[in-house]
């Protein structure tokens, strides 16, 4: 199955330095022009469909970009980015401190990265046995990549986490039957 994966556009507390998290966040207006480039990408690519964290600026996203078509957009909390608890809206410095010590340690009332990437796989399992030959577009934030890098690409999520991450316009992943195996147990570096 075919899968192409695009970030959020830009949104106001990207621009303020804000790790949002779970809060809803919204486009910028230089979020709202990159959602109109990624439909120019992604219009034409023959989609079966659009599958979008629940996340405002996950949802603004996928309307901007695929207004007037017929491309079915369908919302799933599974690709929420990681949920920082307590610490949803902190500044973007703290985010990049904290993130090595959240690999396995859930953020205070909320969850760790590796719980949010096993969220992920459960999405891909279901996606893989509904979408099976299919191509489709999966818009989320930065742990739904990270989860397409670690279960598809067999990147230690470790690493993932504790290094820097470079945008860039989509990224293609093919996803095979091995998602619907049971996730590994905490602490595995195993897809």
């Amino acid at each position: 199955m075919h899968v192409v994966f695009e970030t959020h556009s830009l949104t106001e507390d990207n621009e303020r330095g804000r790790a949002t998290g779970w809060l809803e966040g919204r486009l910028s207006e230089h979020g709202r022009q990159l959602a109109e480039e990624l439909g120019e990408r992604r219009r034409s690519d023959a989609l079966a469909a659009v599958f979008v964290s629940d996340l405002a600026r996950a949802v603004e996203t996928a309307e901007i970009a695929f207004s007037g078509t017929t491309t079915p957009l369908l919302k799933d909390w599974r690709l929420r980015e990681c949920n920082y608890g307590d610490l949803n809206g902190m500044p973007t410095e703290q985010l990049v401190e904290e993130r090595p010590l959240r690999l396995d340690t859930p953020y205070p009332g909320g969850e760790s990265w590796r719980e949010a990437v096993e969220r992920h796989r459960w999405f891909f399992s279901d996606l893989l046995h509904r979408h099976d030959g299919d191509s489709v577009l999966v818009i989320g934030h930065v742990s739904t990549w990270w989860a397409f890098d670690h279960l598809v690409g067999g990147e230690p999520l470790g690493q993932l986490v504790a290094s820097p991450h470079d945008w860039q316009e989509g990224w293609q992943y093919t996803l095979h039957e091995h998602f619907a195996k049971p996730a590994p147990a905490s602490g595995s570096e195993t897809p």
